[in-house]
């Protein structure tokens, strides 16, 4: 059997790596995936399944190089704790910078204008004509010349301004709005 005193307490709590390495390696690792997904990645809230697969299987792999193959909990602890720390403060100085926000966030991409899909800006995102007519009946359009612009925003959510100039809401905002 085995117990409490069978744990090899000096390997699971003392660090075998420097922290410092492992903090300048998570910090490392953390800008390069942010770069790398900000380049090559849609907008963050329209993710599939292979994109899941993608983002999985990329911190399976990253997890090598970020960790020096460390034992201990404290280095453990203290990888997540720089990608939750990096993660938080970026998102604490795009809201106190704009320009910060406008790096790491995407724009909205205009995908109708007066009644007209934006081919270009749909191949880009994408985004099929019918995807985009599934979305403009989420919220209520049938017709893309009810629609005077359309976005997609940063979020992945589609924005709609119908041709009477009023903002047509996505569906998760007309039911909390419905309570």
């Amino acid at each position: 059997m085995c117990g409490i005193a069978d744990v090899n307490w000096h390997d699971m709590l003392v660090p075998h790596v420097s922290l410092l390495e492992i903090f300048l390696r998570g910090t490392f690792i953390y800008f390069l995936l942010l770069v790398l997904f900000r380049l090559f990645k849609r907008q963050a809230g329209s993710i599939g399944l292979s994109d899941l697969l993608v983002v999985v299987l990329i911190a399976d792999a990253s997890q090598n190089a970020m960790s020096s193959d460390y034992k201990s909990l404290p280095e453990g602890a203290l990888l997540i704790a720089t990608l939750i720390l990096w993660d938080r403060f970026l998102d604490w100085l795009g809201y106190q910078v704009p320009i910060v926000a406008r790096l790491l966030r995407a724009a909205p991409v205009l995908l109708v204008k007066d009644g007209k899909p934006n081919r270009r800006n749909m191949r880009q995102e994408l985004i099929s004509q019918d995807e985009l007519m599934s979305q403009l009946r989420q919220h209520g359009i049938l017709d893309l010349k009810q629609v005077r612009r359309a976005f997609i925003e940063g979020d992945g959510q589609i924005t709609v301004l119908s041709a009477d100039d009023s903002e047509t809401q996505s569906p998760k905002k007309k039911r909390q709005g419905a309570g």
